[in-house]
């Protein structure tokens, strides 16, 4: 179950919220799933089993399960503005505050209109039910709580991959295209002049000129084409690149720096110890809301300096913590070329 924790704050930092939202199907199937199985397991314990007294007590559960998530969904924003962890001592209080009320209400209709559903004592009845939604509360909240602490782990961990990712550029990069830029000034000084312009934005990407908020696709393919802009001149005729990209939806939302480190991947390990180089393919296409992209390049005879393994891990956890279970990141041997495929699910999984 996934509780939306996540807020957006200011600046495009996120922050966590110390409740679940209870407007989210997630939140009130959990409720109705606890509620349906106290009302099986208290009355498969019971010597005489009636289907009727069954059928009014998931009646009567199910109503007042509605109620509670009503009430905690409208007073959520009210619950959060308390501090430290007393939204949850607020939620758990209102919980056994609308069973109270729900309890009594019942018993006293029920004995108004002689329909002597409910055989026990208003006291009684009250009692169990109260006991029943103090323990049951205390319980899922405590869960609440404690997915809303890996949930802030996790987040906290990605942030720090997002940011040391940002902060990294490798030294062999920058010393080739400073040494190239030189080499141009005399030869082509409107190519240097691009090539330093391409080469400040990928710094300005790198060193955290953005925030870590998500970009967009056509963002990340611009900042690519600046990338290989860069490379291109240095490997000349060596570097060829097959696009078939004009199916993405360029507002399609992405982290930062997810493929550009890929495509540097490909070029670092299947072009640059190749001596006559090869072909780097990006494809892409789109399948409803979701989205397809595959980075090929060839595989050299001799195997490559190491290094794919945690790039393409990072990348796979920033894309299972963005993205969720649907995501996807295969990466393999194909023939004689490295295929990395990714599949995102739009904003509509």
């Amino acid at each position: 179950m996934r509780a939306s924790l996540l807020a957006n704050g200011p600046r495009g930092r996120v922050e966590h919220s110390p409740l679940p939202d209870f407007c989210g199907l997630p939140a009130l199937f959990a409720l109705f799933v606890v509620g349906a199985l106290t009302v099986t397991v208290m009355w498969l314990a019971r010597d005489e089993r009636n289907w009727s007294a069954y059928s009014v007590s998931m009646l009567f559960v199910t109503w007042m399960v509605l109620v509670v998530a009503v009430a905690l969904c409208k007073l959520r924003p009210l619950l959060q503005r308390l501090p430290g962890r007393t939204p949850y001592v607020g939620v758990w209080l209102l919980i056994v505050l609308i069973v109270l009320a729900a309890s009594t209400a019942a018993h006293w209709f029920d004995g108004s209109l002689e329909m002597q559903l409910i055989k026990a004592s208003m006291g009684v009845f009250v009692r169990d039910n109260v006991v029943i939604a103090a323990l049951l509360g205390a319980a899922m909240l405590r869960y609440f709580y404690v997915l809303a602490q890996w949930q802030a782990r996790l987040a906290a961990v990605t942030r720090a991959q997002v940011e040391a990712l940002q902060a990294r550029i490798r030294p062999h990069f920058l010393f080739n295209s400073m040494n190239t830029v030189a080499a141009l000034i005399h030869v082509d000084p409107a190519a240097a002049e691009r090539t330093v312009e391409d080469l400040s934005e990928l710094f300005r990407a790198a060193l955290g000129q953005h925030d870590t908020a998500d970009g967009t696709l056509g963002e990340e393919l611009a900042l690519i084409e600046r990338y290989l802009a860069i490379e291109q001149l240095r490997f000349g005729t060596r570097l060829r690149v097959q696009r078939e990209l004009d199916d993405l939806p360029p507002d399609f939302p992405l982290p930062r720096l997810l493929l550009q480190p890929l495509v540097e991947n490909a070029i670092r390990h299947g072009i640059q110890p190749l001596l006559g180089g090869g072909e780097v393919t990006l494809r892409g296409r789109r399948d409803g809301a979701d989205v397809h992209i595959e980075i090929t390049n060839p595989l050299p005879a001799s195997p490559a300096a190491p290094g794919n393994g945690h790039g393409l891990d990072s990348v796979r956890q920033r894309i299972a913590y963005r993205y969720g279970p649907r995501a996807g990141v295969q990466a393999g041997a194909q023939g004689d070329r490295f295929v990395v495929q990714l599949h995102l699910p739009g904003q509509s999984s």
